[in-house]
C-alpha cells in the first residue's frame, strides 16, 4: 500500500534553525510528539537541532487514519516522505537527518536505518526493539480498543509507562501523555498495534551501520533492558545506556538526561553543566510547548513570519503570547482545540478584533470546524454580541473562507451585509 500520512510539528523557532542540523523524533504508541517530546526539546535540543516530531496516524494532531493495514516499514516510508519536505524547504533535498525515537518510534528509526542506511547519520533508540511484544498480545490489544476504544488502554498504560512515584512527581506531565491516549482514534491505534505485530528485524540487525544508541529504562517491562542490549549488541557501531528510575517513556520521564545523550550522540559533544540560569521572565517548557500549539494552530507560515518580524521592541511581547495564551491556556486538556476555536472565534466578534478574527477563523477551519459551524457560532454571537458586530464578522469571516478555496455559498443567510 502507499506509506500513510505522517504529520509532523517543527519544535524549533525559525530563526536560523536551517543551520541546525535537522533532528527527527518518533513517539510511542498511544502518544504524540507535543506530548511526549515537547519537555526533552525545550531541555537542550531545540537549541542546537532543528527538531522535527512526527505524529503516528489517529494519533496527537495527525486525524488521517488510512483504510487498509499497514507495515512499520510503511511507516517509516511515510515518514520519510515529511522529512523530505522539510529537508526541500531547508535547500537540502536528499539530505541527511538524525534520528531519536521511543518505542514504536524506535521500531520506525531501526526500519530507516535499514532502509536508508545513507540518510541517516546517528540514531538514538528508547525503549524500543528489533521486535516488540508477540502477535498474539497485539491481536488481543487490538480486540480490546475495537470493543472499548483506546480509553480502555489508558489505566494499564499508567503502570507500564510510568516508573514508580513518577505520575506523583510530575502528574500534569503523567496526564497529558494520559489524555492523549484516550484521545487517539480507535482505528489508528489497531492499525499500529497490528504493524507492531509483524515487525521482527532481529536478524538484519547486522546491516545496520550508522551509529546508534540503545537506552533502556530499567522499569521497562513493556521494551524490558535486553531488548535494548540484543540492539546495541546487534548493529556494528552500537552503544548501551541503562536509565534509572525510567519506564517506557524516557524522552517524557528524564527529559534532560535523554536530550543531553541525544547531544552527546550525534553531535559527539557533552552538554555543559547547568549553571544559574538568568531570569528571562518566563518559562522554557510552556514556552516550547506553546510553539508547538502556535504552529499546529495557525500554520508555519504564519508563526514564521510573525517571528521573522520580531524586533527588540516587540519581542517580549511575542514570547508572552506564545507563553502565557498559546503554552498557558491552548495548551490546557479541558477542552479540545475545536471548543477552544469556537470561544475565541465569539471572543474576538464581541471585542470587534477582525485582523485577529480572519486569523482565528483559519485556525478554526485547521482545527475542524465546518463551514456550518462557523456559521452558527457568528449566529449565536449576533444574539449575544449584537448584530452589526456579527454583520462584520460574516464579512470578515466570507473573505478569509474565499482566499482558502472553501466553499461559502451556505456561510450567511443575509450574505454576510446589511
Amino acid at each position: 500500500m502507499d506509506a500513510p500520512t505522517v504529520t509532523a510539528a517543527r519544535l524549533t523557532g525559525a530563526a536560523h534553525r536551517e543551520r541546525l542540523p535537522l533532528l527527527v523524533l518518533g513517539p510511542s504508541l498511544g502518544t504524540s510528539a507535543a506530548t511526549l517530546w515537547t519537555g526533552c526539546a525545550r531541555a537542550g535540543l531545540t537549541e542546537v537541532f532543528d527538531v522535527l516530531a512526527w505524529d503516528l496516524p489517529g494519533h496527537g494532531y495527525n486525524h488521517s487514519v488510512p483504510e487498509q493495514p499497514f507495515t512499520v516499514a510503511d511507516l517509516a516510508a511515510g515518514v520519510l516522505r515529511v522529512v523530505e519536505d522539510v529537508l526541500e524547504q531547508r535547500g537540502e533535498l536528499g539530505g541527511h537527518f538524525a534520528y531519536a525515537g521511543d518505542s514504536v518510534g524506535g521500531a520506525v528509526g531501526l526500519q530507516l536505518l535499514l532502509d536508508h542506511p545513507d540518510r541517516l547519520t546517528a540514531a538514538v533508540l528508547l525503549c524500543t526493539g528489533a521486535q516488540i511484544g508477540e502477535p498474539a498480545m497485539w491481536e488481543g490489544r487490538v480486540g480490546q480498543v475495537s470493543v472499548s476504544g483506546t480509553a480502555v488502554m489508558v489505566a494499564g498504560s499508567a503502570e507500564r509507562w510510568f516508573a514508580p512515584g513518577f505520575l506523583e512527581r510530575s502528574p500534569e506531565t503523567g496526564s497529558a501523555l494520559l489524555h492523549a491516549l484516550a484521545e487517539a482514534d480507535d482505528r489508528g491505534y489497531a492499525l499500529v498495534c497490528q504493524a507492531l505485530a509483524g515487525f521482527d528485524v532481529r536478524q538484519r540487525l547486522a546491516e545496520v551501520t550508522a551509529p546508534v544508541l540503545a537506552v533502556a529504562g530499567v522499569h521497562d517491562v513493556a521494551t524490558p533492558p535486553a531488548k535494548l542490549q540484543e540492539i546495541a549488541g546487534g548493529v556494528r557501531d552500537g552503544r548501551y545506556v541503562e536509565l534509572a528510575d525510567t519506564a517506557h517513556l524516557a524522552p517524557a520521564e528524564q527529559p534532560e538526561r535523554v536530550a543531553a545523550l541525544i547531544r552527546e550522540h550525534v553531535l559527539g559533544e557533552q552538554p555543559a553543566p547547568p549553571t544559574d540560569a538568568v531570569d528571562d521572565g518566563g518559562d522554557d517548557g510552556r514556552y516550547a510547548a506553546g510553539m508547538v500549539v502556535r504552529r499546529e494552530v495557525l500554520g508555519d507560515a504564519h508563526v514564521d513570519r510573525a517571528t521573522a518580524a520580531t524586533n527588540d521592541f516587540t519581542a517580549d511581547f511575542q514570547r508572552f503570547i506564545t507563553e502565557y495564551a498559546w503554552g498557558g491556556v491552548w495548551t490546557r486538556p479541558g477542552l479540545d482545540r475545536r471548543s477552544r476555536s469556537m470561544i475565541t472565534l465569539t471572543a474576538l466578534v464581541a471585542r470587534g478584533h477582525h485582523e485577529e478574527l480572519a486569523m482565528h477563523v483559519r485556525a478554526a477551519i485547521t482545527n475542524g470546524l465546518t463551514v456550518a459551524e462557523i456559521r452558527e457560532v457568528l449566529l449565536q454571537s449576533a444574539i449575544y454580541c449584537g448584530v452589526p458586530d456579527a454583520n462584520s464578522a460574516f464579512r470578515v469571516a466570507q473573505q478569509v473562507l474565499t482566499d482558502l478555496g472553501v466553499d461559502t455559498t451556505d456561510l450567511a443567510p443575509t450574505g454576510g451585509t446589511r
